[in-house]
């Protein structure tokens, strides 16, 4: 692994933090515009997402940082739960499509799109580190 995989995490990362956390931020800021989920208030609603985004981002830090140590299992583990936050988005479509600005609707495949990305990031780290892994003799 070199200093290219990690400009790639970075850029990666960046790209999911900022499109997750812009649609965290909408879906907190603005909860009454979607979908209701039956049983949660719109005030604990607002209170999970909003804490679940930063929940995922710190796994997010955690990836990175198991990265730079070169702990590549570790970092891929932890990244896989940060692209959550990705796939989490689309449980709108569970309750229902919700009314929103043509912008805040496309976050929610702007998420997918960066947790498929991630996926892909993941997946290549795995496949390097079992094909430049040494052999036993």
């Amino acid at each position: 692994m070199d200093g290219r995989d990690l400009r790639i995490l970075r850029w990666v990362l960046a790209g999911s933090l900022l499109t997750t956390g812009l649609h965290y931020a909408h879906n907190t800021i603005r909860a009454e515009d979607y979908p209701p989920v039956d049983g949660l208030s719109l005030a604990a609603t607002q209170i999970l997402v909003g804490a679940g985004w930063f929940v995922f981002a710190a796994f997010a830090a955690l990836g990175y940082s198991a990265y730079t140590r070169r702990r590549f299992w570790a970092a891929n583990a932890y990244l896989v739960v940060f692209s959550l936050s990705g796939l989490a988005s689309l449980g709108h479509f569970l309750f229902g499509v919700p009314d929103i600005p043509a912008f805040w609707f496309a976050t929610i495949f702007t998420d997918l799109l960066s947790s498929l990305v991630l996926w892909t990031f993941v997946t290549w780290t795995a496949i390097r580190i079992r094909t430049t892994a040494p052999q036993p003799a």
